[in-house]
């Protein structure tokens, strides 16, 4: 099984003088020297070299306390995540798994290898607590595919698990009061694609300032695009939070591509958001009822405990589970199927090589601007045809689609945002207002429907029914509230939107 670690370090440049004396830093009561590690790492990439353009490094190593296979996702400059296998001659599979929606089809190759002689010392406090790992390594590298080859010395400084970040400024101090300076290359596999590629090394290509409407509207979907290829490790991982990011990174997406139909061909993408859409329900299946079950949860927590007659909570926690068991798996499944896979090529082929109409062109204010009032017209009919609706059920389904629309709206607009400013970003505060408002009203359409269900099956197990009566009468008040609410608010928003 691999193991995850959190890992802190910051790496410079080794002078002829060594490693300067570190007693001197603050909490630092003794340096102690562990000897010398030979190293020997065998990096892996795909041809073009997928992982390295996302800083992501997967090595297997021998010698030292942690020889394994090593897999490490950046998380913030000098800080990353970094997954540990045990020894194989193969990668492991839950490893090749974490790294499929870079690599999809390609194959693995050995890129680089390190081998290094490591030279380690511990930095620790006056009760022997290690606060850090400083290591002078000295590095060979050599380019497997081509032959080329490179050798530096470098410094690293590896906070101990759970230590505090603060303390490595403080050794960077005294390391740049001895004239040692931060290394410019983030890692050791960084330095040595640079160092040992043939020729001058090509720079990663990177988009341009966005000039027209098509550069705008194409930088938005390469952030969404980029963010369901970066949380698809977290995903599979079962990290919180990561299956709703993506969920909205592919919404994004969609929502974008119906938007902006002046710049992009919708024939052409309309199939595309088709299978966004595939994407996003696959993700919400569990998503939407582990939302539903914290509401109800909590509302069953408000319940007076003599106001709660028979099984309620047990029989809550069995409905929740009804359809949650191997949710995770399900999830690994659809991300390693051939439709996801598919679906990520197309994406890439569909950025780089954009379908772009006669509007793309232009400059993105009149372009732009057109497509988000168009979405806000939309929603404004919808929130418009709900109010003059008497409540019930026409009415829930009407404030409904106007939820989904404002979405689409806030999307357009935080799309146009880099562009048009304060206007765009009002409405996407707008939007984003409304649909909260509009989401608690459904939450609670949603909540009622599940405590109809769960009323009848207590009655026909022959137990009281009185507490989910009681409760789909507070959601019931809590939707009347919103309603209530609902038209002054509106009036709001209406008069920011003039703006845009």
């Amino acid at each position: 099984m691999a193991d995850t670690k959190r890992e802190i370090e910051r790496k410079y440049e080794s002078n002829d003088s060594g490693l300067p004396d570190l007693t001197g830093v603050a909490g630092v009561a003794d340096v102690v020297d562990k000897g010398v590690a030979h190293l020997d790492a065998t990096y892996y990439d795909t041809a073009d070299e997928r992982l390295a353009a996302s800083s992501v490094t997967l090595r297997r190593r021998t010698g030292g306390s942690d020889a394994g296979w090593h897999l490490k996702f950046p998380v913030a400059p000098g800080v990353r995540d970094e997954i540990h296998a045990p020894l194989s001659d193969t990668l492991p599979d839950d490893l090749a798994g974490l790294v499929r929606s870079r690599v999809r089809d390609s194959e693995l190759l050995p890129l680089v290898r390190l081998r290094s002689e490591r030279d380690v010392r511990h930095l620790v406090d006056a009760d022997g607590r290690l606060l850090a790992e400083v290591s002078v390594d000295a590095v060979h590298a050599a380019r497997l595919t081509t032959g080329g080859e490179a050798q530096w010395t470098e410094i690293e400084v590896e906070l101990a698990d759970g230590g505090d970040p603060a303390f490595l400024d403080q050794v960077d101090k005294r390391l740049r009061k001895a004239g040692v300076r931060p290394s410019k290359s983030p890692s050791k596999l960084a330095r040595a694609l640079a160092e040992t590629a043939p020729g001058k090394r090509r720079a990663a290509a990177t988009a341009g300032k966005p000039v027209t409407a098509g550069d705008h509207v194409l930088a938005y979907l390469r952030a969404q695009r980029d963010a369901i290829v970066e949380l698809d490790p977290a995903v599979r991982r079962d990290t919180e939070d990561s299956v709703h990011r993506m969920r909205v990174a592919t919404r994004r997406l969609r929502s974008t591509l119906k938007s902006f139909g002046e710049v992009l061909d919708r024939t052409v993408t309309d199939p595309v958001a088709d299978e966004l859409k595939w994407l996003a329900g696959e993700l919400g299946l569990d998503r939407d009822r582990e939302v539903l079950t914290e509401r109800l949860t909590s509302a069953l927590g408000e319940v007076p405990a003599p106001l709660v007659r028979g099984p309620v909570e047990e029989r809550l926690r069995t409905w929740a589970g009804a359809e949650h068991g191997g949710a995770s798996g399900r999830l690994v499944g659809v991300l390693d199927s051939r439709r996801h896979l598919a679906l990520l090529d197309t994406l890439d082929a569909l950025i780089a090589h954009p379908p772009l109409r006669k509007a793309a062109g232009r400059k993105p204010g009149k372009t732009i601007t057109k497509a988000v009032r168009k979405d806000f017209r939309k929603v404004s009919g919808l929130v418009e045809r709900a109010l003059e609706l008497e409540p019930g059920t026409d009415r829930d389904v009407a404030l409904h689609e106007a939820r989904k629309k404002a979405k689409r709206t806030r999307y357009a607009a935080e799309a146009a945002a880099p562009a048009l400013g304060k206007p765009a970003k009002t409405m996407v505060k707008s939007m984003k207002a409304l649909q909260n408002l509009l989401g608690e009203h459904q939450d609670s359409v949603m909540a009622r429907q599940a405590l109809r269900e769960l009323s009848a099956v207590a009655h026909a197990a022959g137990e009281s029914a009185f507490t989910y009566g009681l409760l789909h009468e507070r959601e019931e008040q809590r939707a009347v509230r919103v309603e209530a609410e609902l038209p002054g608010f509106w009036d709001g928003i209406r008069s920011r939107a003039k703006a845009l």
